[in-house]
């Protein structure tokens, strides 16, 4: 599939007047189409569904690059998939957006798509883990959103709870950043944890809530009794 033919069967599914609502809520500076999120999802299954590996990477290579907001997360949803071999093309190519990311309704659509790549291979945790230190707010919040499902085992393996421990260390690294999204990562990774996981939720909080904004220690403690 050609990038105009993507463009254009994503132009018609515009809905007129929606564009201005969505551009200001998302505080968005590139442009918008006014497209509706179940629309987009049904497109990209569609293409997921019609298209190779190979061909998908390229269509979600062009569609990130057009700087529409709609193609991005429409990009990352083309990968937005499990079982995807081989994998290391799409891997590297959503790791290669990651510096780009600038809101997070972008940032979590292809964190989505990271997150299945991580789950399938997840020796990746090692780039992933270099992303903490990065002086762009987006990427280190990243390391947060994309690791989401290591918080979600109920009965984890050894290996799982060894990342979930490793991705902990990264959140206490970050508790001093009292940034409103870092904050707000930290309170979702330990909200989720705690559904599966209350002891380790309870210890990080009685070692570094006093250092975490307010905000996210409600939000980490939301589904603790």
């Amino acid at each position: 599939m050609q990038i105009q033919d993507a463009l254009g069967a994503l132009e018609a599914l515009v809905e007129p007047g929606r564009a201005e609502g969505m551009a200001k809520y998302h505080k968005q500076s590139r442009p918008v189409l006014g497209i509706a999120n179940p629309a987009l999802n049904d497109i990209t299954k569609s293409w997921r569904q019609n298209l190779t590996v190979d061909q998908r990477v390229t269509l979600a290579s062009d569609l990130w690059q057009t700087n529409i907001f709609e193609a991005r997360i429409a990009a990352a949803k083309v990968l937005t998939q499990a079982r995807l071999r081989p994998d290391e093309e799409a891997w590297q190519l959503i790791a290669s957006w990651v510096p780009e990311f600038d809101s997070w309704a972008i940032a979590d659509h292809a964190c989505m798509a990271g997150q299945k790549r991580l789950v399938a291979d997840p020796s990746r945790l090692d780039m992933v883990e270099t992303w903490t230190i990065s002086e762009h707010m987006w990427t280190r919040r990243a390391a947060l959103v994309i690791t989401l499902p290591w918080t979600k085992q109920n009965f984890p393996k050894p290996a799982e709870l060894e990342a979930r421990d490793r991705v902990l260390e990264w959140a206490a690294g970050y508790v001093t950043d009292h940034t409103w999204f870092i904050q707000k990562a930290i309170g979702w990774w330990l909200r989720d944890l705690s559904k599966h996981d209350p002891e380790r939720v309870t210890a990080f909080l009685e070692r570094h809530s006093s250092e975490m904004k307010p905000f996210a220690v409600k939000e980490a403690s939301r589904n603790m009794r």
